[in-house]
């Protein structure tokens, strides 16, 4: 309790401009860590391609990756200041149950509200306007990820911003889910299988699961898992 009011204590007394700079450097560091994390994998699984070759580096998407860090940096000031006004309120004591529990919570509920956004993204006047640059990338690179509209990026930031006005979530439970999100994202844009065959049976969003979507734009809306598309008749193995 003492060790989590002293922790919260710490960020209710930073200046904005130290707001600012915590936020530059620790997406910063985030954006550094998803594009070292797919390398090494990268690496370590040379010969699991799922498609024969790699989606190209180029200069446009390094450009358009360093826009969705900007945005993410705002995304975290607005959730700052949402929390500095009362809108968000972080709860200061939990069990290691509670936060598994509400670890869960959080990417379920992320997951469904993840699937609609993206589904609605392929609408067909939206897609041209929103999604289409992010299925340039028919088979993926270590940009993927980042590679987003700025409406996109702004809109999957507000969505988490909302789940965690909800509830008054503990702040350990949101820093993991975001951890989650990062890893979860820059394995599900691997061009390698990172996860075994058997863990498809857990309707878990795998590598390959995500891959199909790059190749298959009408099938596996979902993120962390395959749940919602199962249920919506929306998914391919």
């Amino acid at each position: 309790m003492t060790c989590v009011l002293s922790f919260l204590s710490f960020f209710e007394n930073l200046s904005w401009l130290e707001w600012i700079i915590f936020s530059l450097i620790s997406n910063a560091f985030l954006y550094l860590f998803s594009i070292g994390f797919y390398l090494f994998i990268d690496k370590k699984c040379s010969k699991n391609k799922i498609q024969t070759t790699d989606h190209p580096f180029l200069k446009s998407d390094l450009y358009v990756s360093f826009l969705t860090l900007f945005l993410n940096i705002v995304v975290m000031l607005i959730g700052v200041r949402l929390w500095k006004t009362g809108w968000i309120t972080l709860n200061e004591s939990k069990t290691i149950l509670t936060l598994l529990i509400e670890i869960v919570t959080i990417i379920l509920v992320m997951d469904l509200m993840m699937y609609v956004f993206h589904y609605l993204a392929h609408h067909p006047f939206i897609y041209k306007i929103l999604h289409r640059k992010h299925h340039e990338h028919k088979s993926t690179n270590f940009l993927s990820l980042f590679v987003l509209h700025p409406l996109e990026t702004l809109g999957f930031g507000l969505m988490m911003i909302f789940v965690f006005m909800w509830y008054d979530f503990s702040i350990f439970s949101i820093m993991i889910y975001l951890l989650i999100n990062l890893i979860w994202g820059t394995i599900g844009h691997l061009n390698r299988e990172f996860f075994p065959k058997w863990t498809e049976q857990l309707f878990l969003g795998t590598t390959k699961f995500h891959n199909q979507h790059h190749l298959n734009e009408q099938r596996n809306f979902g993120f962390y898992t395959s749940i919602w598309d199962r249920m919506f008749g929306t998914y391919k193995a």
